[in-house]
């Protein structure tokens, strides 16, 4: 169905913004509904945080990191190897080693003053369109066009977009643009997230609540739930690995994986290769009586799934392959949530996020 002229955007924005002023989630990188916008600093970094990734997980994490790192000059000053691990628990690393770049950047070129327009926004590390939208537009009163998953989908039953994802994501962003109001672009970005969250969910959505029913083509459909339509998706591949838990004196063996890569930077356990198939004792960090456990580590990554064998052995010397870490206090260690995992299974709840 073709998107529905602009001629309806007041019946849009104004119903929905009056049910953000009444519903608008309380979260603490926003202000409130009417108000001027929040520093954007703090816009910044919880679009950062919450792209993939919960409000629930975000919140004491953006509460860490405001504490440590209160604005663009204290990140960028900060040493990269604690940030990384003050990241852990959030995935996607790359994020993080971009949200250092960034702030480098902005320090260095904008005088420590985040630029103020979409596309200023997109020039800078890890901000592509869906970021420097909502930016723009939150931080700085710009009309934007912001969509996240949650936009998608109350847009693509707004107007019963029927072309499958990833195709129909144009048509999507067309129909979009034209709600979005010159006024409170901001509000409005916020309440259409707030209502995808909230009342237009993936399944089961409370339409009778919806402020938009009643322009709602999805809803007249007799099937919102039906709308966007996904195409199928291809199984993941499989791949095998081994961690390995060197035990020395209450400690445990860590090391920091390569700068580049899936994870990189971050301090981790010991792996061997990963593979098509299990790959045993291949490349343990020392030589020592390693003994497999029958319990497995499972992680999905976004492209592929990883199944990974744990192997277990005292370590009766020094070595200079990594860092002894004590195993009483390996939360504070920041590790990725797959090796976070595998300290858990090894050494028990409390040993891991």
């Amino acid at each position: 169905m073709p998107a529905k002229p602009r001629s309806i955007a007041p019946t849009i924005s104004g119903p929905l913004l009056a049910w953000y002023d009444a519903h608008a989630r309380i979260l603490p990188w926003r202000a409130a509904p009417g108000e001027p916008a929040p520093d954007p600093y703090r816009v910044w970094l919880s679009e950062i945080m919450l792209q993939q990734t919960t409000v629930a997980t975000v919140r004491p994490k953006f509460a860490l990191f405001t504490r440590r790192w209160p604005d663009f000059a204290a990140l960028a000053a900060a040493d990269e190897h604690e940030v990384m691990s003050a990241w852990a628990g959030l995935g996607y690393y790359a994020r993080a080693r971009n949200l250092i770049a960034c702030a480098k950047m902005v320090v260095a070129e904008h005088g420590g003053q985040f630029p103020g327009s979409e596309a200023a926004l997109r020039t800078l590390p890890g901000i592509g369109d869906y970021t420097a939208a909502a930016i723009a537009s939150i931080a700085f009163g710009e009309r934007a066009v912001v969509i996240d998953t949650n936009v998608e989908r109350v847009v693509a039953r707004l107007f019963a977009i029927a072309t499958p994802l990833p195709a129909g994501r144009p048509a999507i962003r067309a129909a979009a643009d034209t709600i979005v109001p010159d006024q409170r672009s901001g509000d409005f970005a916020q309440a259409m997230m707030d209502l995808g969250a909230s009342i237009c969910t993936p399944r089961n959505p409370k339409c009778l609540a919806c402020p938009l029913n009643q322009d709602c083509a999805g809803f007249a459909s007799g099937a919102p739930e039906a709308f966007p339509v996904k195409a199928a998706k291809a199984a993941k591949p499989q791949r095998y690995g081994t961690i390995f838990w060197a035990e020395r004196g209450g400690q445990v063996l860590l090391v920091r994986r390569p700068p580049r890569g899936l994870l990189g930077g971050m301090r981790a356990l010991p792996t061997g290769p990963w593979a098509d198939a299990a790959p045993g004792l291949a490349d343990a960090p020392l030589a020592a009586d390693w003994r497999l456990l029958d319990a497995t580590v499972a992680h999905v990554f976004t492209h592929f799934r990883l199944e990974l064998a744990l192997a277990v052995a005292p370590a009766d010397r020094h070595s200079n392959a990594g860092e002894w870490w004590p195993i009483a206090d390996i939360e504070s260690a920041g590790l990725p949530t797959v090796f976070a995992k595998a300290a858990a299974a090894i050494a028990g709840p409390g040993s891991g996020e």
